[in-house]
Parts: C-alpha cells; sequence; structure tokens
C-alpha cells in the first residue's frame, strides 16, 4: 500500500482498496530543545532503506517496494547497491502529498508551454516517469531573543541658506531657502523580540531561490510525522545540520532585530554601530514538506523543474535550446529573403 493524496490514506495497488490513517495529536506543541537535540537520533522507521548519488551526493531513503532508479535530483541513474537507513533525528512532522502526479504532470505541461526555445529534454520532465515525489527535509526553528545595541539618532532640522544667482535681466539677485540638516545624537538599548516556525531548507540538492519561490507551505496542516506517508515517495536526508540550519535561522531573524533596533532608535535617519544578541529557549521541528521534482541534463548541466505538492504551483530552470534558434532565425532570414525578391521583381 501506498499514501493516497486524493484520499489522504493509503491505498493498494492492486485492488485499490484504501485505508485511513490513523488519527494524530497537534503537532507544534511537541518541539525539541536545541540543546538537548544530539541526544536523540533514530532511523525514519525499522524498514526504510537509503541509497546516496554518486553524481550529486544525495541522500535518499524510502520504503520497500518503492526503488531507487534514478536521482530525483540530478536525474542520474542510481546503480549503488541500498542499504538499511543510517539513524538520523527522526522527523517530527510531514506535510502530506496534496498534488497528484497527474495534476502536478499537468502543471509542468502548462509551465513548458510558456518556455520558449527550451530543448527536447525538458519536455520529457512532463511525461509519465518524468517526476518523482520527494520529501525535503526542513528544520523549523522557534527561539526567544534578547539585543543590546549602540548606534546613532539623525534628527532632521532646516536652516535658512543665502545664496546669489542671476535672473532673466542679468542682473545679480540674493535668494534664500530651506536647507536640511541632520543633528546626530548617540543611541543605545535593548529589544526583544520572539520568533516562531521560522523555516530553513536542510537541502543543498535543490535551487535555494527556486525552493523559497514555492512557498507558502501552510503549516498549519502539517501532521506528526507517521512512517505510512513515505510509502510510494522518496524522502531525502537532511544536508545541513541542526545547529547550521540554526545559523541560517539568526541571519533571517537578524534582519528582524535590526529593524526593531531601527524603530527604537527612533529619529529620522538611524546607524548601527553594534549589537549583541542572546537566543534563549531555543526549539525545533525536523519536518518533511513534499514536492514534485524532475531533474534532466542539457550539455552537462543538471536542470530542474519543481512544482509544490500542496499547492501546485511550479518553479524551474531552463536552458534555451540553440538548435531551435538556429532554425528560427534561419527561417525569418529565409522569409525575409523572399518578401525582397517578390518586392523587387
Amino acid at each position: 500500500m501506498e499514501f493516497d493524496p486524493p484520499s489522504g490514506g493509503m491505498k493498494c495497488r492492486s485492488c485499490g482498496h484504501t485505508d485511513a490513517i490513523s488519527s494524530v495529536q497537534a503537532l507544534m506543541a511537541n518541539r525539541h530543545s536545541f540543546a538537548e537535540a544530539v541526544s536523540q537520533k533514530v532511523s525514519i522507521s525499522e524498514q526504510t532503506v537509503q541509497i546516496s548519488c554518486d553524481g550529486c551526493g544525495s541522500v535518499v531513503v524510502f520504503q520497500p517496494p518503492e526503488v531507487a532508479g534514478t536521482c530525483p535530483f540530478c536525474g542520474g541513474a542510481i546503480v549503488a547497491e541500498p542499504k538499511a537507513a543510517d539513524p538520523l533525528i527522526a522527523p517530527d512532522g510531514v506535510l502530506p502529498v496534496k498534488v497528484t502526479k497527474n495534476t502536478a504532470r499537468t502543471e509542468v505541461a502548462r509551465w513548458l508551454a510558456t518556455r520558449w526555445f527550451a530543448p527536447n529534454a525538458l519536455k520529457r520532465i512532463a511525461q509519465p516517469e518524468g517526476i518523482s515525489g520527494v520529501y525535503l527535509p526542513f528544520w523549523s526553528y522557534a527561539s526567544d531573543t534578547t539585543t543590546q545595541y549602540v548606534g546613532q539618532r539623525g534628527d532632521h532640522y532646516f536652516e535658512t541658506e543665502v545664496y546669489t544667482e542671476t535672473d532673466s535681466n542679468g542682473n545679480t539677485v540674493q535668494q534664500s531657502r530651506g536647507v536640511q540638516r541632520t543633528r546626530w545624537s548617540g543611541a543605545s538599548g535593548e529589544v526583544s523580540r520572539s520568533f516562531s516556525d521560522l523555516l530553513i531548507a536542510a537541502t543543498r540538492a535543490v535551487n535555494q531561490r527556486r525552493l523559497a519561490a514555492l512557498e507558502p507551505w501552510n503549516l498549519q496542516d502539517t501532521l506528526p510525522y507517521e512512517p505510512a506517508y513515505l510509502a510510494g515517495f522518496k524522502a531525502q536526508r537532511y544536508q545541513i545540520e541542526l545547529a547550521d540550519g540554526f545559523e541560517k535561522a539568526k541571519e533571517v531573524m537578524e534582519a528582524e532585530i535590526r529593524n526593531a533596533v531601527r524603530q527604537d532608535i527612533g529619529g529620522d535617519e538611524q546607524q548601527i554601530d553594534s549589537i549583541q544578541t542572546q537566543y534563549a529557549a531555543v526549539t525545533f521541528l525536523h519536518l518533511l514538506l513534499p514536492v514534485w521534482i524532475g531533474a534532466y541534463r542539457f550539455q552537462s548541466k543538471v536542470y530542474q523543474v519543481l512544482v509544490n505538492a500542496r499547492t501546485g504551483e511550479v518553479q524551474g530552470e531552463r536552458p534555451y535550446s540553440s538548435v531551435k534558434i538556429a532554425l528560427l532565425s534561419g527561417t525569418i532570414l529565409l522569409l525575409a529573403l523572399m518578401i525582397w525578391l517578390l518586392t523587387h521583381r
């Protein structure tokens, strides 16, 4: 049996019988302490196996009878033997697939229709076996922050400035105007902010800008992890460790903290000389979010097309076919020559 997006249950491949997945409790209340995280590592489930791709280095896990086949991230054939999944920080939650494979292929086909001069290899992604369902790993962080800052506050004021100019009659005349000045004064203080559900992708195998463009994910629908959701799909092991992911989360938090500091300084302009932030009550969740992904190689470069398996949003990379561009250019030149010949007979 495998997870069936339309019914939200488990469906038999042979007879079509569907079983409901056991009901689960709310997830977000069961966040883990960041400081204690390294002590708990288990496999995704006892049945899962994993395999590494020699092409891009990604590690994907899956449950039999699902097979590895080709790598969903680079399109290369996986020839290594699978092995039992290594222990890791187990997933806490999963956002179940909602968009079916057929729907995803339809959305990709629509996206392809707007890609002029795309090579034929790109069109193969819209074929039945051209895309794979993959759960990508994410870290969701929450933290309280306290920040001490030192900076400068700038307040605008105006001074009258007298200047001379030549009028239309050639006479020199004096004029006055208001000129804006800025008075700077020292500022220091403390701001506090609380952050929750800071989502950091724990994969390096997918273009981060394209992945960010797939948002929103509607995390309120996330369910506690159940191995049954993995049946029929693959899941990528996280490539960015928990601590490294939190460093990325700090960068996201810093942008908002700096805005809070500027508001606290006040005035018309602000300069921040230094900030020192302390992080407390840091917690996290390990989430698996679903995408349909198609990957192919064109002239030795890997291209990917991603579909948000919850909303159907499509993001992708594409090359340009030099052959198609050359053919179109030749056709235009031929038509121009024919028109010239007809008009000069």
